[in-house]
C-alpha cells in the first residue's frame, strides 16, 4: 500500500509524494539554517546568556575607547586595498609601495584579485567594515572551535561564542589582527571550517586550497590531510590551489610570472626576521644566535619541528578509538606546527590561540568535574599559562626599536619568544597526552585502529568518546 506525506503523517492509500528537488533545496536550506539556529537560541539558558551578552559588549566597548587612543592604523588594510587598485587599475602589483612604510605587495596575485572590491568604498567606512567583518569571522571561529572540540554541550555554546567575541579581542594575536585590519581571521575561518567538515564530503578541501591560493602556508595542510589518510581531501585542496594560479595566471600573467619565479623568494619583502614582531622558530633562533639571518642552523630547526609536530597530529588522529578529543588535539597540533615552522609568523599569525585555549578549556572542564579524590590541577594550570601568554603582549615590552632586537639578554629571551615557546611546549604536551591515554587504555603506543566511523556527522574532526579500557 502506498502512502503520502501530510501535515499530520501519512494518510493510507495515496501515492507518494516524489522529493523536493535539489533547486528547491537550495533555495530553501537558508530558511531551514535559520530555523534550525532560532530553535537553538531557545534552548539556551536566558540569564547565562544575557549575562553573557552584557560582558561582551561591555568588553567591546572598552576596547573601542583603547582603540581610540592606540591610534589604530590598519596598515595591512591599506596594503590589500592599494593591491586591488592595482589590479583594477592595471598595474604593477609588485611595484607598488605604500603606507610611510612602503610596504609592497606579497601575497600571490589571487589574493590581489580578491582584494578588489575595498576599492569600491572609502577608507573610513572600510575601517568600519573590515573591524565588524573580523568581530564576525572571530564569533565563527569561535563556533568551528567548539564544534572541533566537541565542548561545551550545544546549548551552552551560543554563550561561549559570545564571549570569546566579546572577550577574544584582548588576545595579543586578535587585537592586532583588529589593529591592522589583517585577514588571519578568515583564512583560519576557512581552514577550520575545511577540517571540521566529515571526511566523507566530496568537496573537503577545497577551502584550505582556496587559503592556500591567498597566502601560501595553508598549504601545509594539504599535507596534513595525506598523512592522517584523508587523500581525496588532500588532493581536492591542491586541485583548488592549482585552480588559484591558473586563475591568476589567466588574469594576471605578468604578476603571476613575477611572484612565482622572483619575488616569492625575496624575503626582504616580507620583512626583518630577527624583530620581535617575529614570532616563528626562525625569529627565535634569530634573536637567540643575534644575526639577522640565522640560515642552516633555523633550517635543519624547522625541519625536524615539522616533523615532529605532523607525526604526533597523525598520531593523535589515530588515536581517536581510545581517547577523546584526539581529532581536536591532532588539528591543534597541526595549527601550531604551521605557525612555527613558517619563516615569518607575525604575532597576528596565532589567531590558533583560540582553537587551542578552547581545547585546553574543555580538558580543564572535563578534569574539574571529576571526584575530587582524583582530580589534579595540571589542565587548568597548562590553561592558565597558555591564557596568560596570548594576553601577555610580552613581546612589546621589551626593548626592541631600532636594532635592539639583536642585543637582546638571556633573560629577554623568553619574553621576545613567548609564542614560539608556548607553541613548543603544547607539542610536547600534546604527545603526552596522546602517550598517556592510550597506556591508560591498554592499547599499543604505535599501531594503527581499524577505521572509525563517523557518529557524531563531524568526520575525524568530531569529538568521539574513547570506549572503557578493557
Amino acid at each position: 500500500m502506498t502512502t503520502v506525506q501530510t501535515e499530520r503523517g501519512t494518510r493510507p492509500g495515496d501515492p507518494a509524494r516524489p522529493p523536493a528537488p535539489a533547486w528547491q533545496r537550495v533555495l530553501t536550506a537558508p530558511a531551514r539554517q535559520a530555523a534550525a539556529v532560532a530553535a537553538a537560541l531557545r534552548a539556551v539558558p536566558r540569564r547565562p546568556l544575557l549575562a553573557a551578552a552584557a560582558l561582551s559588549l561591555l568588553s567591546l566597548l572598552v576596547y573601542a575607547v583603547v582603540r581610540h587612543f592606540v591610534h589604530t592604523s590598519m596598515v595591512d588594510m591599506m596594503v590589500y586595498r592599494a593591491e586591488g587598485a592595482a589590479v583594477a587599475d592595471g598595474h604593477d602589483l609588485y611595484a607598488l609601495r605604500v603606507t610611510q612604510w612602503n610596504l609592497p605587495a606579497t601575497y600571490p596575485p589571487f589574493a590581489a584579485m580578491l582584494f578588489v572590491p575595498t576599492t569600491w568604498f572609502g577608507v573610513p567606512f572600510l575601517r568600519l567594515a573590515v573591524t565588524a567583518g573580523n568581530l564576525l569571522l572571530l564569533a565563527t571561529l569561535a563556533h568551528l572551535s567548539f564544534k572541533l572540540v566537541g565542548w561545551p554541550r550545544r546549548d551552552l555554546r551560543p554563550i561561549g561564542v559570545l564571549l570569546v567575541t566579546g572577550l577574544g579581542v584582548w588576545l595579543e594575536p586578535v587585537f592586532t589582527t583588529l589593529r591592522y585590519g589583517q585577514i588571519n581571521l578568515a583564512l583560519a575561518c576557512l581552514i577550520l571550517w575545511d577540517l571540521t567538515r566529515p571526511d566523507s564530503a566530496r568537496s573537503k578541501g577545497v577551502a584550505i586550497g582556496i587559503a592556500a591560493g591567498i597566502k601560501l602556508t595553508p598549504g601545509l595542510f594539504a599535507v596534513y590531510l595525506l598523512i592522517t589518510g584523508r587523500v581525496r581531501a588532500a588532493f581536492v585542496a591542491g586541485a583548488t590551489f592549482v585552480g588559484t594560479f591558473l586563475i591568476g595566471a589567466l588574469f594576471l600573467p605578468d604578476a603571476t610570472r613575477g611572484f612565482w619565479t622572483k619575488y616569492m623568494f625575496d624575503s626582504s619583502r616580507v620583512g626583518s626576521t630577527v624583530i620581535v614582531d617575529n614570532q616563528s622558530l626562525r625569529g627565535l633562533v634569530a634573536r637567540y644566535l643575534q644575526i639577522e639571518n640565522p640560515g642552516t642552523v633555523a633550517t635543519v630547526l624547522g625541519a625536524l619541528v615539522a616533523v615532529a609536530g605532523l607525526s604526533v597530529a597523525a598520531w593523535a588522529h589515530r588515536s581517536a578509538r581510545w581517547s577523546p578529543r584526539a581529532d581536536a588535539w591532532s588539528v591543534c597540533t597541526a595549527l601550531v606546527t604551521a605557525v612555527l615552522i613558517s619563516p615569518i609568523s607575525w604575532t597576528h599569525h596565532w589567531v590558533w590561540c583560540v582553537p587551542v585555549l578552547v581545547l585546553l578549556a574543555a580538558e580543564a572542564a572535563h578534569e574539574h568535574s571529576r571526584p575530587a579524590a582524583v582530580r589534579h590541577l595540571r589542565w587548568r594550570v597548562i590553561f592558565g599559562l597558555t591564557l596568560a601568554a596570548f594576553l601577555s603582549f610580552a613581546m612589546w615590552a621589551v626593548p626592541h626599536k631600532g636594532d635592539l632586537d639583536l642585543h637582546l639578554s638571556v633573560l629577554k629571551q623568553f619574553p621576545a619568544g613567548v609564542y614560539p615557546l608556548t607553541g613548543l611546549c603544547f607539542l610536547v604536551v600534546a604527545a603526552l597526552r596522546v602517550r598517556s591515554r592510550r597506556l591508560a587504555a591498554g592499547a599499543p603506543l604505535v599501531r594503527v585502529p581499524a577505521p572509525r566511523t563517523d557518529a557524531d556527522g563531524l568526520g575525524s574532526t568530531g569529538a568521539q568518546k574513547a570506549p572503557a579500557a578493557r
